[in-house]
């Protein structure tokens, strides 16, 4: 079940790729209808469009659109970054002093080094 939900969602993320290609199989699918009622060249005893004005202005109007949602969406982003802006204040915190006193150097050499392995105490084992 996974595996098909999975397909499923690996689909329709796809699906606004290939939107073009709907609009060319749509218009293949009915060119004959579209050559004999839509088509600008239809009453010509020669047709060489066959169709393709529709498609080529079908195509254009796709684009428009993606160009326009483009476009709405950048808009939103922008508006987006503009509405996160902030006015904090931040107040300086005085430095912490650091005492004479303190034990552990780093700048002297190790006492002793420890050469065997740590094992957990067997009580659990």
């Amino acid at each position: 079940m996974k595996k098909y939900l999975i397909v499923l969602l690996g689909c329709i993320i796809l699906v606004p790729s290939f939107g073009s290609v709907f609009v060319y199989v749509s218009f293949k699918l009915e060119q004959q209808e579209i050559v004999k009622t839509i088509c600008v060249q239809r009453k010509m005893v020669f047709n060489t469009c066959n169709g393709r004005c529709e498609l080529q202005k079908s195509l254009k109007k796709y684009d428009d659109n993606e160009k326009k949602m483009q476009n709405n969406l950048k808009e939103k982003t922008e508006l987006a970054y503009i509405l996160n802006t902030s006015n904090k204040t931040f107040k300086l915190l005085e430095p912490i002093e650091i005492k004479a006193g303190f034990s552990a150097r780093f700048d002297n050499k190790p006492v002793s080094v420890l050469t065997e392995t740590f094992r957990p105490p067997s009580l659990f084992i």
